[in-house]
Protein backbone atom coordinates (compact mmCIF):
# COMPACT_ATOMS: atom_id res chain seq x y z
CA UNK A 1 0.00 0.00 0.00
CA UNK A 2 0.79 3.50 -0.44
CA UNK A 3 1.56 5.87 2.66
CA UNK A 4 1.68 9.48 2.23
CA UNK A 5 3.40 11.16 5.41
CA UNK A 6 2.85 14.53 6.44
CA UNK A 7 5.46 16.63 8.48
CA UNK A 8 6.65 20.12 9.06
CA UNK A 9 8.33 21.02 12.66
CA UNK A 10 11.10 19.37 14.26
CA UNK A 11 8.97 17.02 16.92
CA UNK A 12 7.76 15.68 13.68
CA UNK A 13 11.30 14.96 11.94
CA UNK A 14 11.99 13.12 15.40
CA UNK A 15 8.84 11.03 15.61
CA UNK A 16 8.77 9.88 11.89
CA UNK A 17 12.25 8.89 12.20
CA UNK A 18 10.54 6.34 14.59
CA UNK A 19 8.29 5.17 12.21
CA UNK A 20 9.13 6.05 8.43
CA UNK A 21 11.89 3.42 8.47
CA UNK A 22 9.53 0.46 9.88
CA UNK A 23 7.07 1.50 7.63
CA UNK A 24 8.95 1.17 4.55
CA UNK A 25 9.77 -2.45 5.55
CA UNK A 26 7.09 -3.57 4.10
CA UNK A 27 5.03 -0.70 2.25
CA UNK A 28 5.68 2.01 -0.38
CA UNK A 29 5.88 5.60 1.82
CA UNK A 30 5.97 9.26 0.13
CA UNK A 31 6.91 11.97 2.93
CA UNK A 32 5.94 16.02 2.57
CA UNK A 33 7.82 18.29 4.20
CA UNK A 34 5.44 21.27 4.51
CA UNK A 35 8.73 23.76 5.27
CA UNK A 36 6.80 25.04 8.23
CA UNK A 37 10.34 24.74 9.84
CA UNK A 38 12.70 26.47 6.95
CA UNK A 39 15.57 27.46 8.67
CA UNK A 40 18.66 24.92 7.79
CA UNK A 41 19.32 23.97 11.88
CA UNK A 42 15.72 23.52 12.33
CA UNK A 43 14.99 21.34 9.57
CA UNK A 44 17.84 20.00 7.20
CA UNK A 45 20.26 19.21 9.83
CA UNK A 46 17.05 16.90 11.40
CA UNK A 47 17.29 14.79 8.56
CA UNK A 48 20.28 14.04 7.78
CA UNK A 49 21.30 13.29 11.44
CA UNK A 50 18.43 11.27 12.41
CA UNK A 51 18.94 9.31 9.30
CA UNK A 52 15.03 9.90 8.15
CA UNK A 53 14.31 9.62 4.57
CA UNK A 54 14.58 12.43 2.48
CA UNK A 55 11.44 14.11 1.59
CA UNK A 56 9.98 13.29 -1.61
CA UNK A 57 8.22 16.57 -1.50
CA UNK A 58 9.48 20.09 0.00
CA UNK A 59 6.78 22.34 0.02
CA UNK A 60 9.07 25.11 1.96
CA UNK A 61 5.63 27.28 3.15
CA UNK A 62 7.85 29.08 5.72
CA UNK A 63 6.24 31.22 8.25
CA UNK A 64 2.96 33.37 8.23
CA UNK A 65 -0.07 33.77 9.49
CA UNK A 66 -1.58 30.43 10.89
CA UNK A 67 -4.39 31.19 8.05
CA UNK A 68 -1.98 32.00 5.90
CA UNK A 69 -0.11 29.14 6.11
CA UNK A 70 -2.34 26.10 6.84
CA UNK A 71 -4.33 27.72 3.22
CA UNK A 72 -0.94 27.14 1.38
CA UNK A 73 -0.35 24.11 2.20
CA UNK A 74 -3.72 22.87 1.66
CA UNK A 75 -3.39 24.17 -1.70
CA UNK A 76 0.10 22.32 -2.52
CA UNK A 77 -1.22 19.35 -0.73
CA UNK A 78 -4.18 18.75 -2.35
CA UNK A 79 -2.22 18.44 -5.95
CA UNK A 80 0.07 15.87 -4.39
CA UNK A 81 -2.07 13.76 -2.86
CA UNK A 82 -4.24 13.96 -6.36
CA UNK A 83 -0.87 12.92 -8.39
CA UNK A 84 0.33 10.13 -5.78
CA UNK A 85 -3.50 8.80 -4.49
CA UNK A 86 -2.42 7.04 -1.49
CA UNK A 87 -4.78 4.31 0.18
CA UNK A 88 -3.55 5.74 3.73
CA UNK A 89 -2.56 9.74 5.04
CA UNK A 90 -0.14 10.19 8.46
CA UNK A 91 0.40 12.94 10.59
CA UNK A 92 2.35 13.70 13.87
CA UNK A 93 1.66 15.96 16.34
CA UNK A 94 -0.56 19.38 16.49
CA UNK A 95 0.66 21.55 13.97
CA UNK A 96 -0.77 23.41 10.84
CA UNK A 97 1.01 20.71 8.61
CA UNK A 98 -1.09 18.13 10.99
CA UNK A 99 -4.26 19.94 10.67
CA UNK A 100 -3.71 20.54 6.72
CA UNK A 101 -2.39 17.48 6.48
CA UNK A 102 -5.64 15.58 7.83
CA UNK A 103 -7.97 18.33 6.62
CA UNK A 104 -7.16 17.95 2.86
CA UNK A 105 -6.90 13.80 2.90
CA UNK A 106 -10.63 14.17 4.46
CA UNK A 107 -11.79 16.37 2.10
CA UNK A 108 -10.60 13.98 -0.72
CA UNK A 109 -12.15 10.50 1.25
CA UNK A 110 -8.38 9.20 2.10
CA UNK A 111 -8.34 7.85 5.94
CA UNK A 112 -6.29 9.69 8.19
CA UNK A 113 -4.15 8.20 10.91
CA UNK A 114 -3.26 10.85 13.68
CA UNK A 115 -0.09 9.69 15.83
CA UNK A 116 -0.13 11.54 18.87
CA UNK A 117 -3.60 11.56 19.39
CA UNK A 118 -5.73 12.46 22.57
CA UNK A 119 -3.43 15.12 23.87
CA UNK A 120 -5.39 17.61 25.64
CA UNK A 121 -4.49 20.64 27.33
CA UNK A 122 -8.19 22.13 27.55
CA UNK A 123 -6.41 25.59 26.71
CA UNK A 124 -8.45 26.31 23.65
CA UNK A 125 -6.99 29.32 22.85
CA UNK A 126 -3.89 27.71 21.72
CA UNK A 127 -3.25 26.89 18.42
CA UNK A 128 -1.60 23.46 19.34
CA UNK A 129 -5.05 22.30 20.73
CA UNK A 130 -7.30 23.42 18.25
CA UNK A 131 -5.10 21.32 15.57
CA UNK A 132 -4.93 18.08 17.79
CA UNK A 133 -8.73 18.13 18.41
CA UNK A 134 -9.77 19.44 14.72
CA UNK A 135 -7.18 15.93 13.32
CA UNK A 136 -8.71 14.18 15.99
CA UNK A 137 -12.04 14.09 15.05
CA UNK A 138 -11.20 13.57 11.18
CA UNK A 139 -9.33 10.96 11.70
CA UNK A 140 -10.10 6.79 11.36
CA UNK A 141 -6.92 5.77 13.36
CA UNK A 142 -5.80 7.60 16.29
CA UNK A 143 -2.42 6.12 17.08
CA UNK A 144 -2.74 7.63 21.41
CA UNK A 145 0.75 7.57 23.21
CA UNK A 146 -0.60 7.05 27.12
CA UNK A 147 -3.90 6.25 28.72
CA UNK A 148 -5.25 9.48 29.80
CA UNK A 149 -5.10 10.56 25.55
CA UNK A 150 -7.36 7.49 25.22
CA UNK A 151 -9.96 9.07 28.02
CA UNK A 152 -9.77 12.54 26.64
CA UNK A 153 -10.63 10.75 22.88
CA UNK A 154 -13.52 8.88 25.20
CA UNK A 155 -14.68 11.76 27.12
CA UNK A 156 -15.29 13.67 23.31
CA UNK A 157 -17.43 10.46 22.31
CA UNK A 158 -14.74 9.04 20.12
CA UNK A 159 -13.81 5.16 20.98
CA UNK A 160 -13.51 4.27 17.03
CA UNK A 161 -10.04 3.31 15.93
CA UNK A 162 -8.51 4.03 18.85
CA UNK A 163 -5.12 2.44 19.44
CA UNK A 164 -2.59 3.36 22.84
CA UNK A 165 0.71 1.95 21.14
CA UNK A 166 2.91 4.17 23.48
CA UNK A 167 4.75 7.16 22.46
CA UNK A 168 7.21 7.17 19.43
CA UNK A 169 9.01 9.80 21.01
CA UNK A 170 10.10 6.99 23.32
CA UNK A 171 11.52 4.68 20.49
CA UNK A 172 13.24 7.65 19.41
CA UNK A 173 14.86 8.67 22.00
CA UNK A 174 16.05 4.65 22.72
CA UNK A 175 17.10 5.10 19.63
CA UNK A 176 19.26 8.17 19.28
CA UNK A 177 20.57 8.10 22.70
CA UNK A 178 23.53 5.86 22.10
CA UNK A 179 23.94 7.50 18.75
CA UNK A 180 24.14 11.23 20.74
CA UNK A 181 26.72 9.38 22.86
CA UNK A 182 28.94 8.06 20.22
CA UNK A 183 28.78 11.86 17.31
CA UNK A 184 27.51 14.56 19.97
CA UNK A 185 30.48 16.60 21.69
CA UNK A 186 28.45 19.51 22.26
CA UNK A 187 29.90 19.40 26.34
CA UNK A 188 33.46 19.52 24.71
CA UNK A 189 31.98 23.05 22.20
CA UNK A 190 30.43 24.76 25.21
CA UNK A 191 33.17 24.00 27.96
CA UNK A 192 30.96 22.72 30.51
CA UNK A 193 30.89 19.37 32.63
CA UNK A 194 27.69 17.09 33.54
CA UNK A 195 25.01 18.08 36.06
CA UNK A 196 26.35 21.87 36.41
CA UNK A 197 23.89 23.68 34.01
CA UNK A 198 19.98 24.22 33.72
CA UNK A 199 18.71 23.27 30.36
CA UNK A 200 16.40 26.12 28.70
CA UNK A 201 14.18 26.27 25.70
CA UNK A 202 11.62 28.96 25.17
CA UNK A 203 9.93 29.02 21.70
CA UNK A 204 5.76 28.79 22.27
CA UNK A 205 4.17 32.12 20.90
CA UNK A 206 1.61 32.49 23.91
CA UNK A 207 5.20 33.51 25.14
CA UNK A 208 7.56 35.42 23.03
CA UNK A 209 4.46 37.35 21.33
CA UNK A 210 3.55 38.45 24.93
CA UNK A 211 6.49 41.46 26.09
CA UNK A 212 5.52 40.97 29.97
CA UNK A 213 5.50 37.03 29.77
CA UNK A 214 9.30 36.56 28.38
CA UNK A 215 10.03 39.41 30.31
CA UNK A 216 9.45 37.66 33.25
CA UNK A 217 10.93 34.24 31.82
CA UNK A 218 14.29 36.24 31.13
CA UNK A 219 14.50 38.07 34.38
CA UNK A 220 13.72 34.64 36.07
CA UNK A 221 16.53 32.49 34.41
CA UNK A 222 18.99 36.18 35.22
CA UNK A 223 17.92 35.93 38.86
CA UNK A 224 18.36 32.42 39.56
CA UNK A 225 22.25 32.54 39.16
CA UNK A 226 22.22 29.18 38.21
CA UNK A 227 24.78 28.60 34.73
CA UNK A 228 21.55 28.18 32.42
CA UNK A 229 22.44 26.79 28.92
CA UNK A 230 19.72 28.44 26.57
CA UNK A 231 19.94 27.07 22.60
CA UNK A 232 17.97 29.61 21.24
CA UNK A 233 14.69 29.54 18.78
CA UNK A 234 15.00 32.34 15.94
CA UNK A 235 11.54 33.30 17.25
CA UNK A 236 12.76 34.14 20.82
CA UNK A 237 15.52 35.69 19.49
CA UNK A 238 13.90 38.15 17.38
CA UNK A 239 11.36 39.51 20.40
CA UNK A 240 13.95 39.36 22.83
CA UNK A 241 15.63 41.89 20.56
CA UNK A 242 11.89 43.74 19.30
CA UNK A 243 11.37 43.64 23.35
CA UNK A 244 15.10 45.40 24.17
CA UNK A 245 15.48 42.61 27.14
CA UNK A 246 18.72 41.31 27.84
CA UNK A 247 20.33 37.81 29.45
CA UNK A 248 22.32 37.92 32.10
CA UNK A 249 26.13 36.51 32.36
CA UNK A 250 25.38 33.37 33.93
CA UNK A 251 23.08 32.35 30.70
CA UNK A 252 25.05 30.72 27.62
CA UNK A 253 23.27 31.50 24.26
CA UNK A 254 23.79 28.35 21.56
CA UNK A 255 22.63 28.72 18.50
CA UNK A 256 19.34 25.87 17.56
CA UNK A 257 21.09 22.63 17.92
CA UNK A 258 20.77 19.35 16.31
CA UNK A 259 18.72 16.55 17.71
CA UNK A 260 21.78 14.80 18.82
CA UNK A 261 23.32 17.58 20.40
CA UNK A 262 20.04 18.70 21.83
CA UNK A 263 19.79 14.90 23.76
CA UNK A 264 23.19 15.35 25.00
CA UNK A 265 22.42 18.17 26.94
CA UNK A 266 19.14 16.70 28.05
CA UNK A 267 21.23 13.57 29.19
CA UNK A 268 23.83 15.87 31.32
CA UNK A 269 21.82 18.73 32.70
CA UNK A 270 20.68 19.22 36.12
CA UNK A 271 17.29 20.16 35.22
CA UNK A 272 14.71 21.22 32.22
CA UNK A 273 12.92 24.42 32.24
CA UNK A 274 10.83 24.18 28.77
CA UNK A 275 7.69 25.53 26.89
CA UNK A 276 7.59 22.29 24.92
CA UNK A 277 6.09 19.56 25.08
CA UNK A 278 8.18 17.47 23.51
CA UNK A 279 11.10 18.33 25.75
CA UNK A 280 9.00 17.55 28.78
CA UNK A 281 8.68 14.34 27.58
CA UNK A 282 12.49 14.14 27.04
CA UNK A 283 13.00 15.19 30.37
CA UNK A 284 11.06 12.28 31.99
CA UNK A 285 12.58 10.09 29.46
CA UNK A 286 16.41 11.91 30.51
CA UNK A 287 15.11 10.98 34.46
CA UNK A 288 15.49 15.01 34.74
CA UNK A 289 13.24 16.96 36.55
CA UNK A 290 11.10 19.27 34.17
CA UNK A 291 9.72 22.91 35.10
CA UNK A 292 7.14 23.97 33.06
CA UNK A 293 6.89 27.65 31.90
CA UNK A 294 3.52 27.27 30.25
CA UNK A 295 -0.27 27.50 32.20
CA UNK A 296 -0.85 24.21 31.53
CA UNK A 297 0.50 20.72 29.93
CA UNK A 298 -0.87 18.02 28.25
CA UNK A 299 1.42 16.10 29.58
CA UNK A 300 -0.52 15.93 32.92
CA UNK A 301 1.12 12.36 33.86
CA UNK A 302 4.55 13.65 34.13
CA UNK A 303 2.95 16.58 37.15
CA UNK A 304 0.71 13.82 38.79
CA UNK A 305 3.56 11.81 40.03
CA UNK A 306 5.95 14.79 40.63
CA UNK A 307 8.63 14.96 37.75
CA UNK A 308 7.18 18.05 36.16
CA UNK A 309 6.36 20.94 37.73
CA UNK A 310 3.93 23.40 35.96
CA UNK A 311 4.97 27.16 36.93
CA UNK A 312 3.41 29.66 33.84
CA UNK A 313 5.59 32.60 33.72
CA UNK A 314 5.82 33.51 37.55
CA UNK A 315 9.26 34.92 38.22
CA UNK A 316 9.39 33.84 41.72
CA UNK A 317 7.60 30.73 40.84
CA UNK A 318 9.98 29.94 38.12
CA UNK A 319 13.08 31.17 40.33
CA UNK A 320 12.10 28.67 42.90
CA UNK A 321 11.62 26.13 41.03
CA UNK A 322 15.10 26.03 39.28
CA UNK A 323 16.49 26.40 42.58
CA UNK A 324 14.48 23.85 44.89
CA UNK A 325 12.10 21.59 42.62
CA UNK A 326 12.93 18.52 43.08
CA UNK A 327 10.57 14.92 42.34
CA UNK A 328 9.76 13.31 45.40
CA UNK A 329 9.00 9.68 43.54
CA UNK A 330 10.58 7.08 41.71
CA UNK A 331 9.42 7.26 37.87
CA UNK A 332 6.63 5.14 36.68
CA UNK A 333 6.35 3.31 32.78
CA UNK A 334 3.64 6.15 31.42
CA UNK A 335 4.48 6.47 28.11
CA UNK A 336 5.21 2.31 26.62
CA UNK A 337 7.52 -0.53 25.88
CA UNK A 338 9.82 1.67 23.24
CA UNK A 339 7.82 -0.17 20.41
CA UNK A 340 5.54 2.34 19.24
CA UNK A 341 6.78 2.14 15.82
CA UNK A 342 6.61 -1.59 15.58
CA UNK A 343 2.68 -1.37 17.01
CA UNK A 344 1.46 1.36 14.42
CA UNK A 345 2.59 -0.79 11.59
CA UNK A 346 0.87 -4.21 12.92
CA UNK A 347 -2.48 -2.31 12.91
CA UNK A 348 -2.13 -0.11 9.60
CA UNK A 349 -1.50 -3.81 8.41
CA UNK A 350 -4.40 -5.25 10.06
CA UNK A 351 -6.96 -2.46 9.07
CA UNK A 352 -5.66 -2.22 5.27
Amino acid sequence: MKILTVVGARPQFIKAAAVSNILRKEHEEILIHTGQHYDKNMSNIFFEELQIPKPDYNLEIGSGNHGEQTGKMLIELEKIYLKEKPDLVLVYGDTNSTLAGALCASKLLIPVAHVEAGLRSFNNAMPEEQNRILTDHISEILFVPTTTAEKNLKNEGVTKGVHNVGDVMFDAVLHFKKLSQEKSNILEKIGLKSDEFILTTIHRAENTNDKNRLKNIVEALNESGEKIVLPLHPRTKKYVEDYGLKFGKNIMILEAVGYLDMISLEMHAKKIVTDSGGVQKEAFFMGKPCITIRDETEWVETVEIGWNKVVGTDKKKITDAILFFEPKSEQQNIFGDGKAGEKILNIINSIF
